[in-house]
């Protein structure tokens, strides 16, 4: 058994109450811990708890810890309990996991293994969601401090910023197939129904259907994106005029401009060209006995 942690994510107890918890709720003769001072150190330490021959990883932060560890595990026969500690936390909302630090646990330890999906993003894997544009800017601007003081406001403040910015001429090819040729605002893509804030993006979407989903807004200025926003909230993304929807095993996307793009709510560089494809049962998750197969809580 091991811990990959973020060390700075200071939520409930922090570290010492984790680490009472797992050894006070199981028989552990050794537990292997790891802690990091940002996310993107995080794939190393998992990489090395899996070669010293953990079988069930924790993965302490928010989702820019866990989205770097399964990257890392992806295809590994290990199984990861997600301790939800950061802002969003936008797997475990979506598998129904709290954020508790005592029921984390006693899911990590006694929780349903659950296979799960896994896109692949130029070269680099997902569990949540993926976007270009107003999304990818979006995070990109809402950084750690203003997150740390604001939470989940931090992403509407940001988004308020960005409803006035120009379109990109996008074209995306869904499964070898001209799919969307024109301007847009937003190409987002996802493994599970809700993302930021809760939002349902994708009302059909499952996190082991073997489905990429694929949306694109076209959105523009304040009130058509109020508007937008509102139908998806509401849970009827598909009605919206300025939301297209469908589901893909690969998608290739050309942006021109370019645009930056997001990974499970990290951002990433601005780029020209996004390659995506869907990895099925590609990790296995941890998560609540009361969670239905094929349900994302």
């Amino acid at each position: 058994m091991a811990v990959v942690a973020h060390r700075r994510k200071t939520f409930g107890g922090g570290l010492d109450e984790l680490r009472r918890n797992i050894t006070g709720q199981a028989d552990v003769s050794k537990l292997l811990w790891y802690e990091v001072s940002k996310s993107s150190k995080a794939a190393k330490k998992a990489r090395r708890a899996f070669k010293d021959g953990a079988e069930l990883v924790f993965v302490w932060g928010g989702d820019g810890m866990v989205q770097r560890c399964v990257d890392a595990l992806a295809g590994a026969k290990v199984d990861i309990a997600i301790v939800p500690a950061g802002t969003a936390n936008l797997l475990a909302t979506n598998l129904g996991i709290p954020r508790d630090i005592a029921e984390a646990v006693r899911i990590g330890l006694d929780g349903r293994r659950r296979p799960l999906d896994l896109g692949k993003l130029n070269g680099e894997h997902f569990a949540v969601m993926a976007g270009a544009g107003f999304d990818g800017a979006m995070i990109d601007d809402a950084d750690r401090s203003l997150k740390q003081r604001t939470g989940r406001l931090a992403y509407i403040g940001t988004a308020l910023r960005h409803v006035a910015d120009r379109r990109s001429r996008v074209r995306i090819v869904v499964d070898g197939n001209d799919w969307f040729d024109g301007a847009a605002s937003c190409v987002l893509l996802g493994n599970v129904g809700k993302i930021t804030g809760g939002i349902p993006a994708f009302d059909d979407a499952k996190p082991d259907d073997g489905w990429l989903e694929v949306g694109v807004a076209t959105a523009q200025g304040a009130l058509q994106w109020a508007r937008t926003l509102g139908q998806m909230v509401a849970g009827r993304s598909d009605e919206s005029p300025f939301v297209r929807t469908t589901r893909a095993k690969t998608v290739d996307v050309r942006l021109d401009p370019p645009m930056t793009y997001e990974l499970d709510g990290g951002a990433r560089d601005t780029v020209k060209r996004l390659k995506a494809k869907i990895i099925p049962s590609a990790i296995t998750i941890r998560v609540p006995a009361n969670v239905a197969a094929g349900d994302d809580g």
